[in-house]
């Protein structure tokens, strides 16, 4: 049987991690491609990765490069590249310039890998998911964002500190933009299926999702770069369950057009991640609150998409 393809656009923190951790769970051939001028650190991370195979038993072909042809026949495209951020910026303040780098991996994806479901990571990541929808012309099922695994990750990873339980048990949610105007449902989590208002304090749980709508800035402060554990596992979960048509249902920046009334933007949503990409966008009810809230969010993703337009006027 063939095996899949999975190919990473960026060799940074980001983009090499996620080929580490796509090749331990041996989800098929894995390109890491970067620009020219740093395909010596594309293939020799891709090398290192490879040699890794003898002592992890994995199997797969490694390539780096800088050659867009290598991913032709991709099932899966990660497009990683961009601007880190840095201490005392937002995501917002890498808008002008990952939109032009997006904007030209998304037209090499277009032409070399036109069947493949593209997973974008970069910053800001709501933008950039409209970008590379605009310039491939891809069928929005094909294009999604992760930001939802990850910010869904950091909350159960706070809540589960307080708890003192394990991780593997807590099931979360949240929605809309990638920012600190994210919106966690505590209503729609829970720990082994007990609601977390049963075990925490509403300004406990307040806490947690504070921090989780600010995780990335908290390490980006620490490390003087942005995190690239966390990012590159959420994109792998997604990348593993579209290979192996798991039909897992996952917070991703998906379409959303009727769905919550956005419009016809990528928000945060939890949607069903199959063979065909983004399958279903699930709608759960929301109260006035967790309503308004949400809506407060879709403002500042069409404010960011609104930057877009006025800036590179073509991607309107």
């Amino acid at each position: 049987m063939q095996r899949a393809k999975l190919s990473i656009i960026g060799a940074g923190n980001v983009g090499a991690t996620c080929a580490h951790w796509a090749a331990a769970k041996e989800l098929g051939d894995i390109v890491l491609l970067d620009i020219p001028d740093k395909v010596g650190v594309a293939k020799g991370k891709a090398l290192d990765l490879a040699c890794c195979a003898p002592m992890e038993r994995f199997d797969a072909n490694i390539i780096g490069t800088s050659d867009y042809t290598d991913i032709a026949g991709s099932d899966v495209v990660i497009v990683t590249a961009g601007l880190p951020r840095k201490p005392g910026m937002s995501r917002d303040d890498l808008i002008n310039t990952n939109v032009k780098i997006v904007a030209s991996v998304s037209e090499q994806i277009k032409t070399h890998a036109p069947n493949a479901v593209v997973i974008l990571v970069s910053n800001p990541l709501d933008a950039m998911v409209y970008t590379a929808w605009k310039v491939t012309g891809f069928p929005t099922n094909q294009i999604v964002g992760q930001a939802g695994c990850l910010d869904v990750a950091r909350y159960s990873a706070f809540l589960a500190e307080k708890l003192g339980c394990s991780v593997e048990d807590i099931v979360a949610l949240l929605m809309g933009g990638h920012g600190d105007d994210m919106v966690p449902l505590p209503r729609y989590t829970s720990v082994h299926g007990i609601p977390i208002t049963e075990l925490l304090d509403d300004a406990t749980i307040k806490e947690c999702s504070d921090r989780a709508k600010v995780g990335g800035g908290e390490v980006v402060k620490l490390m003087g770069t942005s995190a690239y554990y966390a990012p590159a596992s959420g994109s792998v979960q997604m990348a593993e369950a579209i290979i192996k048509d798991k039909k897992r249902i996952l917070p991703c920046a998906a379409y959303c057009d009727s769905e919550y009334g956005v419009g016809g933007y990528f928000v945060g949503v939890p949607c069903v991640l199959g063979s065909n990409g983004v399958e279903k966008i699930i709608e759960v009810k929301l109260d006035n609150d967790e309503r308004t809230l949400l809506d407060e969010s879709v403002s500042h993703v069409k404010d960011l998409v609104g930057i877009v337009r006025k800036a590179f006027p073509e991607l309107g």
